[in-house]
């Protein structure tokens, strides 16, 4: 029905069909009569929807009616776009606009605020070059175009590629805000910011200030209150701007990434190599502007197929150059940023990319430099003002894929290749080193760094050297790696040989037959059969435990006691002789392992070896009671138990050592009195054992001890408190053997519904 008719004739067509006078018309609506009468004669801009709803209301209108009002109005308001040129240009084409539904609903709500008055006027998206700012704050502006009915700007202040004035951008905006010249002449340049404030003070606009520099060429720019908003896209951060609400834009999910290469090649092409689409959403990163790319080159090149590009991409030296379609280099995007960088903050970012982990602190950028954490922080930061590097959620730097090649490609480039050398000797030196000071807070012997450790984290308790462990480990295994690739055999031994004792408190990490695989090289290229026989006894540890490859430990154990017995090394041989007991209990041959740990334990006792002895001792109860010998292995554990609790021991043991060993044991107490049929004894001491391993940090025992107890209590016919304890197995998840994983689904299967 509306056709082109601006929306004054419409309304009045419809007012004269339902017979209503003005008055009529404004009694039945709230829309007051003059308000009514300007909008008829075009006197007036046209209203915002409320009011349109509010006189479609008025006028009892039905639902076609209702629509044609509703078109009417859309269709009369200024929906105007300002480019800094001058010439006014419709925001760029969203019309595949892919995921990020999250962010979309942040700006929805951000707007909904602003239009009550209950929130900041202003919303800063910022991100790494090519992670879809600009097409974010597009795709919300079109979205939220009826909520700003007095107009929506969009202004492009280049800022990482010949930054606009910001007097020329206030005139623009000024200018399209409907401001006359005279108005403009009056105000002056000085005045040109108190009358955008005022007019985004009184008005409900929409405004997009699209890649901005920095805070003082926006500062002007931005309302002091009102209902209008005001989307800043930057690729800084933009710290520095106060009561704004600020949204982090990354990388897209491996999801929306492939829906956006989906849309942009058709189903039919994506379904038939769904596997390649995938892969190149990898490959790219999930980076918007680099799928993009890849997705244009696929439709400009229809004979290609999907895993030819992947083929392409997979080529780490080529992969910028290969993502450019066009005019449109991802390089390029990374480049404009990159030139202004200060010249520390792009040394820093070009020696990152030497990192070896997802993610890093403060103290690799130290490393990598030479230079102090504060001041690594301080180059760092600029980098993340930058956009060139971000920071999670955990409060870790990321340098995103794409970032790190292009930084490779700088290094490769402006630094020579002593430089890049000295630089990784350093980070490799620094990982080991803090690797070593934070495995001997368990190591027997150490404990505490010593006073003269000067490092770049703080490892004051055994707690965060623990942490630091886990969370550096993709980081100091890569530098493990390199050394033993290097032939730095003592640096490799003495790495792995400050694992002993951690180890045991990260059984399932998945590498530690790595770890000791490559010690034991190592140790073998020293000649030194001592090390040897360590580093092989601990690679049947890791091959039992970690791997349950237990024959392939026994042939370890062999060789470690052959190179103990060379060198004389009796505790390295009692060592051998345990491992290769436990190996023989998993395997069911019970003798063979009753026999060796009893001779390892007569060994450790021949030297007087009590940490060895103690883990020698559990191992040979338990190997009586597979036996048959339940009894003679309670006893035997209660043997432990008695020694750990003698407040008169001639020499005593380390904390770590009798607080693991006290665990280990009360758990195989729990065992042998379930053997014996003696189930409340058995729950007593599983219970005991859950809350001894949880103290511990040792997740992988507390899960066998909970399961040891669920099945106690299930005899016991406490049902109730055993769902509770099989439930708790369940969730401790991959920190746990998957065997015990399986008992205890099996178990809690088993019993009565509740």
């Amino acid at each position: 029905m509306s056709g082109e008719k601006p929306f004054g004739v419409v309304l009045r067509g419809l007012r004269q069909q339902a017979r209503l006078t003005m008055e009529e018309l404004a009694e039945a609506s709230g829309v007051s009569v003059r308000a009514i009468g300007d909008m008829e004669r075009g006197r007036s801009r046209v209203p915002q929807r409320r009011t349109v709803v509010a006189l479609a209301e008025g006028l009892g209108l039905a639902e076609a009616g209702r629509e044609d009002l509703l078109a009417a109005g859309r269709a009369g308001r200024p929906t105007r776009a300002v480019a800094v040129a001058g010439a006014a240009v419709p925001p760029r084409s969203v019309r595949d606009f892919t995921g990020r539904g999250p962010q979309l609903v942040r700006l929805k709500e951000v707007a909904e605020r602003t239009g009550t008055g209950e929130g900041g006027s202003v919303a800063v998206i910022s991100g790494p070059p090519g992670c879809g700012k600009t097409t974010l704050a597009l795709k919300a502006a079109t979205d939220l175009a009826e909520e700003f009915p007095e107009g929506c700007f969009v202004v492009d202040l280049h800022g990482v590629d010949g930054a606009v004035d910001t007097g020329e951008a206030l005139l623009k905006l000024l200018k399209a805000l409907g401001v006359s010249d005279r108005r403009l002449r009056q105000e002056g340049a000085a005045g040109h910011a108190g009358l955008l404030r005022a007019l985004l003070g009184e008005r409900r606009c929409l405004v997009v200030l699209d890649n901005a520099r920095d805070e003082g060429q926006i500062r002007p720019l931005l309302p002091a209150g009102g209902r209008s908003l005001v989307l800043v896209t930057s690729r800084r951060p933009l710290t520095g701007l106060e009561d704004v609400d600020r949204l982090a834009l990354s990388e897209m999910t491996q999801d929306e990434a492939v829906e956006l290469l989906r849309r942009i090649l058709g189903d039919d092409r994506a379904d038939a190599e769904a596997d390649a689409v995938a892969r190149v959403s990898e490959l790219c990163g999930r980076l918007p502007l680099a799928l993009r790319v890849a997705g244009n080159w696929l439709t400009v090149r229809s004979a290609w197929s999907v895993d030819h590009l992947v083929r392409r991409l997979s080529d780490e030296e080529r992969r910028l150059s290969a993502l450019s379609a066009g005019d449109v280099r991802v390089e390029a995007a990374f480049e404009l940023s990159y030139k202004e960088l200060s010249g520390e903050a792009a040394r820093m970012m070009r020696l990152l990319s030497l990192v070896p982990g997802p993610d890093m602190t403060v103290a690799y950028g130290a490393s990598l430099t030479g230079i102090g954490v504060l001041e690594a922080e301080d180059v760092m930061e600029e980098l993340v003002e930058a956009g060139l590097l971000q920071v999670t959620f955990t409060g870790r730097y990321q340098l995103h894929d794409l970032l790190r090649l292009f930084a490779r490609a700088r290094l490769s480039r402006e630094e020579g290749p002593m430089e890049r050398k000295a630089a990784e000797d350093r980070l490799r030196a620094w990982l080991l080193e803090t690797a070593v000071i934070a495995g001997r807070w368990y190591k027997l012997k150490y404990g505490a760094p010593p006073p003269s450790w000067q490092g770049l984290v703080a490892l004051e308790n055994a707690e965060e050297a623990r942490t630091w462990l886990q969370s550096e480990a993709p980081a100091w295994l890569a530098a493990l790696r390199s050394a033993a690739h290097k032939g730095e055999h003592t640096r490799v031994v003495e790495t792995a040989d400050a694992m002993e004792w951690f180890c045991d408190l990260w059984v399932f990490w998945g590498h530690w037959s790595e770890v000791y695989e490559l010690s034991g090289q190592a140790a073998a290229a020293l000649d030194d059969p001592n090390l040897q026989a360590f580093h092989l006894n601990m690679h049947a540890w890791a091959l039992i435990e970690c791997d349950h490859q237990y024959r392939e430990a026994i042939e370890r154990t062999d060789e470690g006691l052959h190179c103990a017995r060379r060198a004389g090394n009796i505790p390295q041989q009692a060592s051998a002789l345990s491992h290769a007991a436990v190996a023989h209990r998993r395997l069911g041959e019970a003798h063979a392992a009753t026999e060796k740990s009893r001779a390892s334990v007569d060994l450790y006792e021949e030297v007087d070896d009590r940490e060895g002895w103690l883990g020698a001792m559990v191992t040979y109860g338990s190997s009586l009671r597979f036996l048959g010998r339940a009894a003679e292995a309670q006893t035997q554990h209660q043997r432990l138990i008695a020694f750990l609790d003698s407040p008169d021991r001639d020499r005593p043991v380390s904390e770590h050592v009798a607080g693991m060993t006290r665990a280990h044991t009360t758990y195989a107490l729990g065992l042998d009195h379930a053997v014996l049929g003696r189930w409340s004894e058995a729950a007593g001491h599983h219970r005991d054992a859950v809350g001894q391993f949880r103290r511990i940090g040792m997740p992988h025992m507390q899960g066998s001890a909970l399961l040891g107890l669920g099945e106690a209590l299930t005899e016991l016919g406490e049902g109730v408190e055993a769902r509770t304890c099989l439930r708790q197995v369940l969730d401790l998840g991959d920190a746990v053997d998957s065997a015990v994983l399986t008992g205890a689904r099996k178990l809690l299967d088993s019993l009565p519904a509740e």
